[in-house]
């Protein structure tokens, strides 16, 4: 995808597709492969209403915080690359389940197939969010949506790069009745219209609230508080909590608390994808029996030998007050993670191009590049003391490797020369910082 022949007020059209707001007869397809990737088309619009977000919280004396934003973005990239690289393979057993065992012929064209669809997507998506909260190496998954320590548009970017084939087993029962093109665009549609529910800027929609899933109901299930963890699971529709028992209502009276109950407090996006794993690895070694052992990646994460599968409520941390994880960085350090960013945005949107190779070395490199500086903004925020040389190796890697391939243009290798010569002469300051202070 040529980015510069984009056309804007085309992406803009799609606005519509956030709030599900899309006609039925534009949208059913005969085919798998017909179904458009309306999640790519809904990133320009999304990306608005996000900075548009930013300017109502500025205006309400909100502090922007870049850190938290970027590490946002970063999963956000680290989702959509393996979502491109496997390009819907995940929809395989599905197709092959309708083609070989499906009960019931609906037809491809009819718009009630269209609606049954998207109540049946919606009541599976309930049942696999509440999965990722009750059974624990699913939680492992989904933690890194709840990582956040805010509540904004841009939360509803982390997502884990693994959760979806974890939790696409979940979604096969509807193979037996639903055909696959019908699934595949609504299950982007439902995913889709979560997007726009994190946030705080929007208080109460009055009688929608009673059947959608809000921004108020939303900001229930993101809360750490006692009353807030595992409630409101729904997608699109809220129903389902209230029929299942897992709804809540937000107490206005209570300040809601954002973020894990024990805070990683990291801006790592590779960590945070994956210190709870290691952390369920490290509580199943360390409980005996080979039984318990087990127990604890399919029951409840608050679960210990002895107690309910979802634990006991009394023996949980009820957050009532928390100090943000909020390191400082320097202007010209914030300043060069806005710019190495949309370096990455522009190499990580080149990946939509579907006629793009992704398999070549190139194509490898760019994407291994891209992981690689998020994962080093993320050390740069945590104030990491192994950022600085990371990085410098980082950018010396790219132009070495760039310039045998002939792969990058000449203001791309002027960045990056920069880069280097910044990080040499940051450290031969802190050289010569430290050899003074060791002299006094």
């Amino acid at each position: 995808m040529n980015i510069s022949n984009i056309d804007l007020l085309d992406q803009l059209k799609h606005t519509g597709k956030l709030w599900y707001l899309v006609d039925p007869y534009e949208t059913v397809f005969e085919f798998p492969h017909q179904v458009p990737d309306y999640q790519q088309q809904v990133w320009l619009p999304f990306l608005v209403l996000i900075i548009l977000e930013q300017i109502i919280l500025l205006s309400k004396k909100k502090r922007f915080r870049l850190n938290d934003q970027v590490t946002s973005l970063s999963h956000w990239i680290f989702y959509e690359t393996g979502r491109i690289f496997f390009r819907g393979a995940e929809y395989y057993a599905y197709i092959v389940i309708y083609e070989r065992y499906r009960w019931w012929n609906l037809s491809w064209d009819s718009a009630w197939t269209w609606c049954i669809t998207a109540v049946g997507v919606d009541f599976c998506y309930y049942w696999v969010h509440r999965s990722n909260h009750e059974v624990h190496f699913l939680w492992a998954q989904h933690q890194v949506h709840h990582s956040s320590e805010e509540f904004n548009l841009a939360v509803g970017l982390r997502q884990s790069v693994l959760q979806h084939w974890c939790n696409f087993m979940l979604y096969l029962p509807l193979a037996l009745f639903i055909p696959p093109s019908h699934f595949i665009a609504h299950n982007q549609f439902n995913l889709i219209y979560q997007l726009w529910i994190h946030t705080t800027v929007i208080d109460d929609l009055g009688p929608l609230e009673l059947i959608f899933n809000t921004p108020k109901h939303h900001r229930v299930h993101h809360g750490c508080n006692l009353y807030c963890l595992d409630k409101n699971y729904g997608g699109v529709l809220i129903i389902w909590d209230k029929l299942f028992g897992t709804f809540m209502k937000e107490k206005e009276k209570e300040k809601i608390i954002y973020g894990l109950v024990v805070s990683p407090r990291s801006f790592n996006p590779l960590y945070l994808q994956i210190f709870y794993t290691i952390q369920l690895i490290r509580k199943s070694i360390q409980i005996p029996t080979f039984t318990n052992k087990l127990a604890v990646f399919w029951k409840g994460p608050s679960w210990f030998p002895g107690s309910p599968r979802l634990g006991l409520d009394e023996c949980k941390i009820n957050v009532t007050s928390r100090i943000k994880y909020d390191n400082y960085t320097s202007l010209w350090q914030n300043f060069y993670i806005i710019v190495h960013f949309c370096l990455i945005l522009y190499h990580h949107l080149q990946i939509y191009d579907k006629t793009q190779d992704l398999r070549t070395v190139s194509s490898g490199f760019i994407l291994i590049n891209n992981l690689l500086a998020l994962t080093v903004i993320g050390l740069l925020f945590d104030k990491s003391t192994y950022a600085s040389i990371v990085e410098f190796v980082r950018c010396l890697v790219y132009l070495i490797f760039s310039t045998i391939c002939n792969s990058i243009n000449l203001y791309m290798c002027y960045g990056y020369v920069v880069s280097c010569c910044i990080w040499i002469l940051y450290f031969l300051f802190t050289t010569k910082s430290n050899f003074t202070n060791t002299r006094k």
